[in-house]
């Protein structure tokens, strides 16, 4: 009898090892909201919600150099989300936009920023954050480009960069 409860204690407990072994690799937990990009506002002057440009189309550089288009003719909203890169300490994105009245204007904007690794678990997807540094533009139909956030992360919520465009330019009524 002793030899049967040596053997059904030895048996419960590679079971009871077993299942905690399986529930700990079931517990982790992935991010479900796991695209990071940064969040641009298209605002006036006096910080309301701009006038949205007719058309617009964002192009940037991929690692290997060529081109890829990463905004395709968005209209009817002030607010949009890019990618960020994580191979290339600044972005450069070519903004071509559409007025109303068929004027079209090319600038292109530089973004600086430092890239961070996000490490989760071993199970989960790799991902970069990152810290927006500065941010320039050619000042053809956008005035000034201005930080609101610099920590670009998995929060969807928050606007990192807003946009101003010319007051005589692209974005007149």
């Amino acid at each position: 009898m002793n030899r049967n409860r040596i053997v059904a204690v030895t048996v419960i407990s590679l079971i009871t090892c077993h299942l905690s072994l399986i529930t700990s690799c079931s517990s982790i937990n992935c991010p479900v909201e796991n695209t990071v990009a940064m969040h641009y506002a298209i605002l006036n002057s006096d910080g309301t919600e701009g006038q949205p440009v007719d058309t617009l189309w964002v192009w940037t550089q991929r690692s290997d150099g060529t081109d890829t288009l990463v905004l395709n003719s968005l209209t009817g909203t002030s607010t949009f989300s890019l990618p960020v890169s994580y191979s290339h300490p600044e972005d450069v994105l070519v903004f071509y936009m559409a007025d109303r009245l068929g004027i079209k204007t090319l600038d292109t904007v530089w973004i600086k920023k430092d890239d961070i690794p996000h490490f989760e678990s071993v199970d989960c997807a790799a991902h970069f954050f990152h810290h927006i540094t500065d941010v320039r533009c050619t000042h053809e139909g956008i005035d000034s480009i201005v930080i609101n956030n610099r920590t670009v992360d998995y929060n969807s919520t928050v606007t990192h960069l807003n946009i101003y465009f010319t007051p005589s330019g692209i974005n007149e009524n």
